[in-house]
């Protein structure tokens, strides 16, 4: 069989079985869903995954593929702007970071579930290292420009923003409508906020 033909019925499992994800849940849906949902036997699904934790986990990679490709690093020839650190974070105009309620509750998922898998948790922890290590460095080229307090770890910084967009996904995924023009503004007052002398 061609491989052609072979991605395209494995791609049409994975979408088929994130629709019931989305819309069941990871462990609410079965085996029969997905076959149902995708139109295929048994059979043809088992073929290409030995069992729903095999999709799970492969939904699971592709989503944190996702996560990875929004924080890749820049080439590092210019200074960052303010609004680069930002939107890097925020993924504006990328998904799955900007994307819809959706792509936000799939995540939300993904991270439900590395509690309880070893192997995700791993996978999750190595991609928001990188994450991290990515807006850490930019933040640091902002700080040497003096447009950040120098006085604070880059990545201490790196973490709040991060922690901040993980709250607003779950405000996405959980409330629906979360605006991502209004959440970069005001993480740009609070960067660009002077810092207050100590008490």
């Amino acid at each position: 069989m061609p491989k052609e033909h072979l991605e395209a019925r494995r791609r049409q499992i994975l979408d088929a079985a994130r629709r019931c994800f989305l819309r069941n849940g990871f462990h609410a849906t079965s085996m029969q869903d997905v076959l149902a949902e995708a139109e295929l036997s048994a059979g043809a699904v088992y073929r290409y995954f030995k069992s729903k934790d095999d999709i799970i986990a492969a939904t699971a990679a592709e989503a944190l593929a996702e996560v990875a490709s929004a924080f890749e690093a820049d080439d590092g020839t210019r200074p960052p702007d303010l609004d680069n650190i930002v939107d890097l974070v925020l993924g504006v105009e990328r998904p799955p970071l900007s994307g819809s309620q959706e792509s936000a509750q799939l995540l939300v998922q993904v991270w439900s579930e590395a509690l309880r898998s070893p192997s995700l948790c791993t996978a999750l922890k190595e991609v928001m290292a990188e994450a991290r290590g990515v807006v850490g460095g930019l933040v640091a080229r902002h700080q040497q420009r003096g447009l950040l307090p120098a006085d604070i770890p880059a990545e201490h910084v790196a973490d709040v923003l991060m922690a901040l967009v993980d709250g607003f996904l779950v405000r996405r995924a959980v409330y629906g409508h979360a605006d991502s023009a209004a959440f970069r503004n005001g993480m740009r007052a609070l960067m660009s906020a002077p810092a207050q002398a100590a008490r």
